[in-house]
This record gives structure tokens, C-alpha cells and sequence, in this order.
């Protein structure tokens, strides 16, 4: 039986934004908020999606990252038993729940950092942050100077080779799973979290629970060096997220096919998603909405475990500001988006239902199969199956005879189940694809 992750259709929430809660912490008393978010479980599962990542949870000064308490569910949204209650049920839906770590920095009001800007030297935190000098002051008027995460010294650095910091933050975890049940961590900034940490995380977290799962926020870099048998499971695909929307952009199915190609060791565990909490929607990146389908098909169909950020599934658009995200991160209401048809909803819904089912999607071998700047075509293997997808990004019909690498006699096309088989003749299946759309074939060996 493989691990649940590797099965997985993610959705991804960013709550602070989803609930409408107010930018700045300033609660007394916690707000009642998963009431509204408990709404979302059964879009979710409508979806076929399988398992949420959301996140920021913890209590924070302002956007969630700048955290003030690691095992306070932030007031702005509800209460720990809220959470508990909302895991709960999304567990009994078939949804496994991934929650953000932001180990790299905390937010000023955290305890350790309250007290040493009150007893400096004197404090027993003086080793929990990065950089700490006593002889010059930081820009926000600290009697001390810090590292902060990207010169931003609202987020001081946590020092990971601390042994006090790191069992602060491995009983953290630890209290998470006992106490919320959570199935994973989602690290922020694990591009340049300490890999000796990250190694500790996986042997720490592995007893916890059965197929506990680490994913790493990674943009840069050679993405083996953290998803590896000795640290993360898995780390962010930014490299295919910005191949999706410029090789449609461009015509250009080449960029889309050697990302795949040059990632095809470790690409069947990589977290694949079109756009995210800190990236421009897809559909207002994509020149032609049409696009919109090819994309999805293709999130669904190549290596990778399958993202949708919240809100995108009915194609609203949001680009960041030079200053701000927050366009990106909207407040919606699950009852009004659903009530208006979508005929893009219905296809990712389709497009989840078939990774859900197909367990040729789920790590199966990828191999190539046909090749244009406008036409795309691949297998995924399963044990006496496979499943082929093809994709065109072109404003009229693409008329293709794709080869098989594989002895079968017909095809079943999974997009439009009242269609009948396609035979295969000569070993290769003939196929008219929809302007600006696709289709995906079951084989089965025989």
C-alpha cells in the first residue's frame, strides 16, 4: 500500500485571508471562525480532493508568519478545540490535514524574544536567535542587533543549531499530532533552513504517526538536495509552476517537457501546484483563459502531487502588488462561488476524481510520447495499465497518432465517459483534440 501522500489531490487554504479575519491581531477573546471554514470540508471532498494543506494556523502579530505562539491556534480564527473539532471531521471525509512550520523566524511579541529584549544578556534566550550582538542596535530601536529573515526584522531568525530551540520546536510538533492530529508539516522557508535540522524533523516526526509527511517550501536549487530518503518527503515544484502558465504563454510545450524530463528522478514526489498564497492566480497569468484547461490537465496528469490553491478551481483572478499579497489571498464564500456554474470547477473536479482512481498517477513511470510546440502527449505506467494524456494548446483542433509503448488493443477516454473505445492500430492511437483542451486514455495490457 502506498504512503497517502503519494496518492493525494492537495487543496491548499490560506485562512487568515478565506475567513475574512482583520490584518491586525488586536483580539481579546477568540473569534468564531471554523464554523465558516467547517463549510469548506464538503466542496472539498466534492472536488476529489483528498487532503488540505492550511495554513498559517498559529496565534501571530499580523499575516500568520510573524508568529507569536506555536501552539495557540491564532485567536482571529478560533479556538485549539475548534481545530481539533475542524481536523476531526475532515478525517471522517477521507481529508488528511498539513499544516504550515515556520521554523525559520518568529514573529517580536514571541516569548523568547520578549524577554531578551528585557534582559539582554541576561536573558537564557540569548542563543535562540541568529546573529545576536549586544554592541549595536537593530533599525526597529532594539538594544541589540539580529539576523531577520530577508532584512525584515519584524521576523528575527531562529538559531536551528541551538539544542534548546530545536526540542522547543520538535515538542511543538509533537504536541500538534497529539493534540490536533494534524497528518504533515508544510516548512516554510526550507530553502534555507539548517539540512541537519531538517534531517532531525524526519527522524523525530517518523515515530509520531504512519506516513507522517514533510514537504519543504523550496523555490531554488536542485530539489534532491532536500526531498531525499534523509530529510523532506517532498518540496515545492516552482520550477514546473512557472514552465505551466510560459509554455502556454509561449506555445512552447518544449519548456514544459524538459522540466519534466530534467526532474524525472525525483519528480513523482514533488508538491505540483499552478499557483499558490504568494504567486499571482493562474488565470491571471495565462495570456488565453482557454489555457486555463490544458493547465489543469497537465497538473493532474504529470509527476507530482496536485495542488489546488483555494478560489482557483472557479478561475478568479488576483496579482500581487510591489507591497502586498493580499489580493491573493481573498475572503470567499463557498455557498455563492458554488452557485454559479463553473465549467471550469467541473473539469477539475474530473480531472481529481481520474488521479483519485488511476493508480498509474499515483509514481507510476512517465515517458514521452509526442512532442510540438503545441501539442503534448505522455504516459504514466501502472502495473498492467497505463494511462495517456495528451494537450493542446492551439485555437483549432489537433489532429494526432501518438505511439504506444504498450501491447493493448483499444483505448477508453476518461474525460468523456459516453464515448466509446478507440481502437489502436499499429501501436498507435489516433486522436482529434479539442482547441484548447485534451483528453486522457485508459489502456489496459491485452
Amino acid at each position: 500500500m502506498k504512503p497517502w501522500y503519494q496518492q493525494a489531490v492537495f487543496y491548499h487554504i490560506y485562512p487568515l485571508g478565506l475567513l475574512g479575519a482583520p490584518k491586525e491581531n488586536h483580539e481579546n477573546t477568540a473569534a468564531d471562525r471554523f464554523g465558516e471554514l467547517m463549510q469548506w470540508i464538503p466542496h472539498m471532498k466534492q472536488l476529489n480532493c483528498t487532503a488540505l494543506y492550511i495554513g498559517p494556523l498559529f496565534e501571530s502579530s499580523r499575516h500568520g508568519y510573524d508568529t507569536r505562539d506555536f501552539r495557540l491556534i491564532d485567536r482571529r480564527l478560533g479556538t485549539n478545540d475548534d481545530f481539533k473539532k475542524f481536523v476531526k471531521e475532515c478525517h471522517e471525509n477521507g481529508i488528511r490535514v498539513v499544516v504550515d512550520g515556520v521554523f525559520n523566524h518568529t514573529g517580536r511579541e514571541f516569548f523568547a524574544f520578549r524577554d531578551l529584549k528585557e534582559h539582554r544578556e541576561a536573558s537564557p534566550y540569548k542563543d535562540w536567535y541568529r546573529g545576536v550582538n549586544f554592541g549595536w542596535g537593530s533599525p526597529l530601536g532594539d538594544s541589540f542587533g539580529y539576523e531577520a529573515w530577508q532584512g525584515h526584522y519584524e521576523l528575527p531568525c531562529l538559531n536551528l543549531w541551538s539544542p534548546a530551540v530545536k526540542e522547543y520546536l520538535f515538542d511543538t510538533v509533537k504536541f500538534w499530532v497529539d493534540q490536533f492530529d494534524i497528518d504533515g508539516i508544510r516548512l516554510d522557508c526550507a530553502n534555507v533552513l539548517d539540512f541537519n535540522f531538517m534531517k532531525e524533523l524526519r527522524q523525530r516526526t517518523a515515530p509520531l504517526k504512519e506516513d507522517f509527511w514533510l514537504m519543504g517550501e523550496v523555490i531554488h536549487g536542485e530539489y534532491g538536495r532536500w526531498a531525499n530518503g534523509e530529510m523532506l518527503h517532498s518540496v515545492t515544484n516552482y520550477e514546473l509552476h512557472k514552465a505551466f502558465y510560459s509554455g502556454h504563454n509561449d506555445h512552447n510545450y518544449f519548456e514544459i517537457a524538459h522540466n519534466v524530463r530534467r526532474l524525472e528522478a525525483i519528480g513523482n514526489s514533488l508538491y505540483t501546484f499552478v499557483d499558490n498564497h504568494d504567486e499571482d492566480r493562474i488565470a491571471s497569468k495565462v495570456n488565453n483563459p482557454a489555457h486555463l484547461f490544458p493547465v489543469y490537465q497537465l497538473l493532474f496528469t504529470l509527476p507530482g502531487i496536485p495542488s489546488i490553491y483555494y478560489g482557483s478551481e472557479w478561475g478568479i483572478e488576483g496579482k500581487r502588488s510591489r507591497t502586498s499579497d493580499e489580493v491573493l489571498r481573498p475572503a470567499l464564500s463557498v455557498a455563492e462561488q458554488n452557485a454559479k456554474p463553473c465549467a471550469l470547477t467541473d473539469h477539475i473536479t474530473a480531472l481529481a476524481k481520474i488521479h483519485k482512481e488511476n493508480e498509474e498517477l499515483h509514481g507510476g513511470l512517465y515517458k514521452e510520447l509526442l512532442l510540438t510546440n503545441r501539442q503534448y502527449a505522455f504516459c504514466r505506467f501502472g502495473t498492467n495499465s497505463l494511462i495517456l494524456s495528451a494537450v493542446n494548446n492551439d485555437d483549432q483542433p489537433a489532429s494526432l497518432s501518438i505511439p504506444v509503448p504498450f501491447s493493448a488493443r483499444q483505448a477508453t477516454n476518461l474525460l468523456d465517459e459516453t464515448a466509446g473505445p478507440v481502437p489502436l492500430e499499429n501501436g498507435r492511437l489516433s486522436v482529434t483534440l479539442p482547441p484548447n483542451g485534451g483528453a486522457i486514455f485508459k489502456l489496459l495490457e491485452g
